[in-house]
């Protein structure tokens, strides 16, 4: 089950923080084709947000295709955005892995950590 985790300070909109933690869970493989996401009713008690908010991220995804609601049973994913190379024990997600315990090790903040994979992303991949 995929739990949300919702940042009030970050500026980007709420339904987007969940349609976007969806989408990262279906492109580790943490949920693919015939899932059922939370329901509002569950996403609201562990968020306390707003359950047409809830709805709102439910409809963005649904209208990319990549859930379909079903009336009186629930929200499916209909779709695998997963790939062998991010899923767990995938080679180069063991080589990010070493590399981040070696970050943490060093004394790295998050902050840091993010500006030097921001920087080395940008010089292999066009904006």
């Amino acid at each position: 089950m995929i739990e949300f985790r919702i940042d009030r300070h970050s500026g980007v909109a709420t339904y987007l923080q969940i349609a976007a933690q969806v989408k990262q869970a279906m492109r580790m493989g943490l949920l693919g084709p015939g899932d059922q996401l939370p329901t509002a009713r569950e996403v609201v008690e562990s968020t306390t947000v707003n359950p047409n908010t809830v709805l709102k991220a439910y409809r963005e995804l649904e209208h990319e295709g990549l859930v379909e609601g079903r009336r009186g049973v629930g929200t499916f994913v209909m779709a695998s955005l997963a790939t062998d190379a991010a899923k767990a024990g995938a080679p180069l997600r063991e080589e990010l892995d070493l590399w981040m315990g070696r970050a943490v090790s060093d004394g790295l903040v998050v902050d840091v950590v993010d500006a030097i994979y921001t920087d080395v992303r940008s010089a292999h991949y066009e904006a």
